[in-house]
């Protein structure tokens, strides 16, 4: 038998490290055939131990390759001039990329045939193979990063007092059975690579930054950074009806929390792209990649219909308590503008999913704006009308007649005041005014 190496035959004299390699190039192609006892030139050196030979390949694969590749290699003892030869037939894998268990799935860890040598693999290939083998469901694929921790998943089950060991990470699709870190498990590690930017903006362009912020790490951590980013943010306002006292705040929280909620669940994962939380003075834009999943309209979903785009990140926020069940999430943001006279938005592309709450304390804070305007000066000439109808005038009366609130009113007045064109008179409950002689 004549030995010669070629991109399906490798051939090496004793058992070195490097072995692992050259069967891991195989399985992760084509296959092909590995002889030990034959050195590069084709010279048979023989083995004095074939037996002992094989078995220490066994189990340097077994305890060094990942996932499991014994079941794809045949194990043969052969006779080449009175010298004995292990010859080990090696199947392409149906669990690729197997690769180096103390590598893990990078490039340095996970080798192919290319020519007559194994080489390292590419991240692009990497991730073809584990396409391939896994399918293209984002979550259930296997994570390129491995070493990875999981604090802040701890602490959120912990509050909740649900278990989140090895058994339960299995279980709910972050690990492998074989312990392979899969995307949903990178999602919710510390070491997740996906962040939020967050942005706030001077009027109601994106002309003027006032402040911006990214937010990295597990996905419970940027939940939670991302939500109180926000809600500094969301201001309170008051007014009163009569003696009673009524505060609202610039967004419903239950609406803040839910487009947040969504933001994280339902995008596409696949894409690097950051999302994104805006906030103008008029309105809070979240913006998540990935569009309506295929089959689904926006009339759906206003609807309340949903389908899923990350099934099992879903089901681990369910648990959690953190949302409920499918499509309830647009419904709860619709019932939380219910009767303030404000509705939110979506607006969808083929790569884009955003929801838009309106700030419901914007007209308040138009009107205070508009006071300070020269265009206010109708406004001035109503109050002058009403001064000369009435010869003398409460704040209350301006209210009425120009429909405004009394933070703005009262502004309008102070200024007309300091212009001289009314005078003020009397204190508290008897202040009224009446026109400058």
């Amino acid at each position: 038998m004549v030995f010669q190496e070629s991109e399906t035959v490798e051939l090496k004299s004793v058992v070195a490290d490097d072995i692992k390699k050259e069967i891991i190039a195989f399985a992760n192609c084509e296959g092909g055939k590995l002889y030990i006892g034959v050195q590069d030139d084709g010279t048979v050196v023989g083995l004095d131990d074939p037996d002992g030979t094989a078995l220490q390949i066994s189990n340097m694969i077994r305890d060094a390759i990942k996932p499991d590749l014994t079941m794809f290699l045949h194990y043969q003892t052969l006779s080449e001039n009175g010298k004995q030869v292990v010859a080990i037939d090696i199947q392409q894998g149906t669990e690729r990329p197997y690769y180096i268990a103390k590598k893990g799935l990078r490039p340095e860890g996970v080798y192919v045939r290319q020519g007559y040598s194994s080489v390292p693999a590419t991240n692009t290939a990497i991730r073809r193979m584990i396409k391939e083998t896994d399918g293209d469901h984002f979550e259930e694929m296997r994570s390129l990063e491995q070493d990875l921790t999981f604090e802040a998943a701890k602490q959120e089950f912990s509050e909740r007092n649900i278990l989140f060991g090895r058994t339960q990470m299995k279980t709910l699709g972050i690990m492998s059975y074989d312990g392979v870190y899969t995307n949903l498990g990178l999602l919710l590690s510390d070491q997740c690579v996906h962040t939020i930017k967050a942005a706030v903006f001077e009027g109601i362009t994106q002309n003027e930054f006032k402040d911006r912020k990214e937010f990295s790490g597990s996905l419970f951590q940027q939940m939670r950074d991302a939500y109180d980013y926000i809600d500094f943010r969301n201001q309170l306002h008051s007014t009163f009806h009569k003696l009673r006292r009524i505060d609202k705040r610039d967004y419903p929280e239950a609406a803040v929390r839910e487009a947040l909620l969504n933001l994280l669940v339902h995008r596409e994962y696949s894409f690097r792209a950051s999302t994104f939380i805006s906030i103008y003075k008029d309105r809070i834009e979240f913006t998540s990649i990935g569009g309506l999943v295929s089959g689904i309209t926006l009339k759906d979903v206003m609807m309340g219909i949903s389908v899923c785009r990350n099934v099992k990140l879903a089901n681990i926020f369910y648990r959690l308590e953190l949302i409920e069940a499918y499509g309830t999430g647009m419904r709860k943001i619709l019932e939380a503008y219910s009767g303030t006279g404000k509705e939110p938005k979506i607006e969808t592309s083929d790569n884009t999913f955003k929801v838009i709450l309106p700030n419901l304390n914007v007209y308040e804070d138009q009107e205070e704006e508009a006071a300070c305007r020269p265009a206010d000066d109708i406004s001035e000439e109503t109050v002058i009308a009403l001064a000369k109808k009435q010869s003398v005038f409460t704040r209350k009366d301006v209210e009425q007649v120009l429909g405004i609130s009394q933070t703005t009113c009262g502004r309008l007045l102070r200024q007309m005041v300091e212009k001289g064109l009314i005078i003020q008179e009397g204190k508290s409950r008897n202040t009224h005014y009446r026109l400058s002689e």
